[in-house]
């Protein structure tokens, strides 16, 4: 009696099964998540060290109040919109947009505020913009 000799075959794994599994896990943690961006920030604002500027005799100054009331060199505006507060600023500088233009913000100020007043003064073509600061408590001692 002859006995076939058995070949030995290769075991293996078969992964296919496995790569299939782990994509799904991965598009169910995918669909399933929730993205949630949340950005606080603590921030105390207007406070830099630095030397007080000398502020010429021309110049155009906006102040924004913490409830969002606009004045242009200490004259009130009864709105806070952006076309009021162009033709204000338009009246007080007239063509020249060379004067330094300075934006004084109260810290609780919301930011859209300070933005739309840049906004106005890109617009109107004003280059030496500044925002105004108040010195922090160190170095009033100095």
């Amino acid at each position: 009696m002859k006995f076939r000799r058995q070949t030995n075959q290769e075991v293996s794994v078969n992964l296919t099964p496995l790569i299939d599994v782990v994509f799904l896990l991965l598009i169910f943690f995918m669909v399933s998540t929730t993205f949630t961006q949340k950005t606080e920030l603590e921030i105390d604002l207007p406070e830099a060290d630095g030397k007080e500027a000398e502020q010429p005799a021309d110049h155009v100054e906006v102040e924004i109040n913490a409830e969002g009331q606009y004045s242009v060199n200490d004259q009130r505006l009864d709105s806070s919109d952006r076309d009021a507060l162009l033709e204000r600023i338009r009246q007080v500088a007239g063509d020249d947009t060379s004067i330094p233009f300075v934006i004084t913000a109260d810290a609780k100020t919301s930011h859209e505020l300070v933005v739309r007043a840049m906004d106005v003064a890109g617009t109107l073509g004003f280059s030496a913009l500044s925002i105004s600061t108040q010195r922090t408590p160190s170095n009033d001692n100095e």
